[in-house]
């Protein structure tokens, strides 16, 4: 498969998964996305369960692909591959998570490691800063530091009525972390074929 169209599909995992969240909070009722976790949606015995275990292995098996056009593109290009292997961690915690839904003691087992994704940008601020995709620094530190906002929720005492939202940022975080390896490593294809760069489309500022 072209190297191009997988880097294609980390943009296409941010809107599976929250596509699939919204589609399960809708089929549970009451469900509040603010104050309750995202995992609650898959549930065993819940009307969403199967839908949202479907989504999360989709989920899983895109990153799987966007890594490995990520990392064509950071051998082509002599990057590290470093911050490209941590989004596994992602890819391996939302599988594990699916298959092993509340309350299954091995659901906050295996889905414990995407918490590891957060080295991702970090990573990328050491290593990618000189030869990496155009704005590194600035879209690695608003994605570091939304993800970091995630870990909120290992602090049940603050915010503690918004659980879920708490939770969210850490999605929202690695959502901007994937979109925009999708579009900065899409762009050193472009350069490298002559081709004028997605961000500057997109008014991407750094």
């Amino acid at each position: 498969m072209n190297s191009r169209w997988l880097l294609y599909l980390g943009r296409l995992v941010p809107i599976v998964f929250f596509g699939t969240t919204i589609v399960c909070g809708y089929m549970q009722g009451n469900y509040n996305h603010f104050s309750r976790m995202v995992s609650e949606l898959g549930t065993i015995g819940t009307r969403s369960q199967f839908v949202f275990m479907a989504g999360l292995l989709i989920c899983s098996g895109l990153s799987v692909l966007f890594v490995f056009g990520l990392l064509r593109r950071c051998k082509e290009s002599g990057l590290s591959v470093s911050p490209v292997f941590l989004i596994l961690t992602y890819s391996f915690s939302i599988a594990g998570a699916a298959l092993f839904p509340l309350p299954l003691r091995m659901h906050g087992i295996l889905g414990s490691p995407s918490i590891l994704l957060i080295l991702s940008p970090l990573l990328a601020l050491m290593f990618w800063r000189k030869n990496g995709p155009r704005h590194i620094v600035a879209i690695s530190t608003i994605s570091l530091l939304v993800m970091a906002l995630g870990f909120l929720a290992f602090m049940p005492d603050f915010l503690a009525e918004y659980m879920g939202l708490k939770q969210r940022f850490f999605h929202v975080g690695w959502s901007i972390w994937f979109v925009y390896l999708s579009f900065g490593f899409s762009n050193l294809v472009a350069l490298k074929n002559g081709d004028r760069p997605l961000l500057e489309h997109a008014h991407v500022g750094s």
